[in-house]
């Protein structure tokens, strides 16, 4: 937790808290949905929290601003930026009910009223949204097949609409297979733990 502190000392009391109860949450969770690989378990807050929050290095979400988080898994990227941007709806989808049922168990328990569950394929939602974000999920030129046509454009943060996806290692090739011009944040620009080195947040405008 202290971690998260250091990099985003101006939380409010009520982010703090929600924050702060993460670990309990999802170590409850993970005992019965295995959803965080227990082998790094005890690294919660770096490997998972506060790599979601890279995201909100690149672009602040408005109010009222609508982002999609494809196959959350657990809730990753979409539950720490839900308690980070407040004002902001997100919708974090998982065709995996197990996962959704974290999720959701996770929301709860929280009263993050912003963050909608959706048990389903992404490509079946009938919905547009300002923003995608996404960690891991796929190959790219799949991924931007599977929701380009769910953004929508203009600009409802400090980026236009667009995809910000978490991603590691050597992206080129697989970036210009997309057909989109992308711009690769470092993350280690970002926060210092080793752990970043390699990983970027990858961003496409709509």
């Amino acid at each position: 937790m202290q971690t998260i502190l250091n990099y985003f000392p101006d939380l409010d009391e009520v982010q703090r808290s929600r924050f702060a109860a993460l670990y309990d949450l999802y170590a409850d969770w993970n005992a019965k949905i295995n959803v965080v690989s227990r082998k790094d378990f005890d690294q919660l807050y770096l490997r998972h929290v506060l790599h979601s929050l890279a995201i909100a290095r690149v672009c602040r979400f408005d109010a009222g601003a609508e982002i999609l988080d494809v196959g959350c898994g657990g809730g990753f990227p979409s539950v720490p930026l839900a308690i980070l941007f407040p004002e902001a709806h997100f919708v974090a989808a998982d065709s995996i009910r197990k996962k959704i049922t974290v999720v959701e168990g996770v929301a709860r328990s929280l009263g993050l009223e912003n963050l909608e569950p959706h048990c389903g394929r992404v490509e079946q939602l009938d919905r547009r949204f300002d923003y995608v974000v996404s960690r891991a999920v796929t190959a790219m030129p799949e991924f931007v097949g599977w929701v380009w046509e769910k953004i929508r454009s203009g600009c409802r943060g400090t980026l236009p609409n667009g995809i910000l996806y978490l991603k590691g290692g050597d992206l080129a090739e697989e970036l210009a297979l997309t057909g989109r011009r992308w711009r690769l944040y470092d993350i280690a620009e970002f926060f210092d733990e080793p752990f970043f080195e390699t990983k970027k947040v990858v961003y496409t405008q709509r």
